[in-house]
């Protein structure tokens, strides 16, 4: 594997294995612990299903996934859930597709935003550190005189893997 390779900020397309997934639960748990909120079994059963994929999913699609495991709840406990885990920072929305997918830098604390990349091949999405970004969008609003509030910035075009097959 090149080095290129081994520093993508993109997941793999395989399903994590129970200990990659078991790891990502505890440290979404330490984040929740962190920000005194409760770590609830709901959410951490939505969280689970966000952080086992490597793409965004849909909150329908989340409720769909917990009822195939026999768990059935209402869309507005799925809706409360998710609000949480954004909350806590253990997720991110992508506002382009209106869904979800696990936060995996959480170091977010340094105060440095996040730049979403989106592949529109596969779904896979992944998170550089976009602060330089920002920082112009903040230069250029100031210079038009205008209150920038921008949370997140989505790119979309193609992960190294689908780029590679084309």
């Amino acid at each position: 594997m090149s080095d290129a390779q081994a520093r993508t900020p993109f997941p793999s397309p395989e399903k994590p294995n129970g200990r990659k997934l078991a790891k990502a639960i505890e440290r979404a748990g330490e984040e929740f612990a962190a920000k005194n909120l409760r770590f609830t079994k709901l959410r951490q059963m939505v969280y689970e299903e966000i952080a086992a994929t490597y793409a965004s999913i849909g909150a329908y699609e989340i409720l769909n996934r917990l009822a195939d495991k026999g768990t059935r709840v209402a869309p507005i406990s799925i809706y409360r859930a998710i609000d949480a885990l954004l909350e806590a920072g253990v997720i991110h929305r992508l506002e382009s597709k209106n869904a979800f997918f696990a936060c995996r830098r959480m170091d977010h604390r340094t105060g440095r935003r996040p730049l979403f990349l989106s592949c529109e091949k596969c779904g896979a999405v992944g998170e550089v550190d976009g602060q330089h970004i920002f920082d112009l969008i903040g230069e250029a609003a100031d210079g038009a005189d205008f209150k920038a509030r921008v949370k997140f910035v989505e790119v979309q075009g193609l992960c190294p893997r689908c780029a590679a097959k084309e």
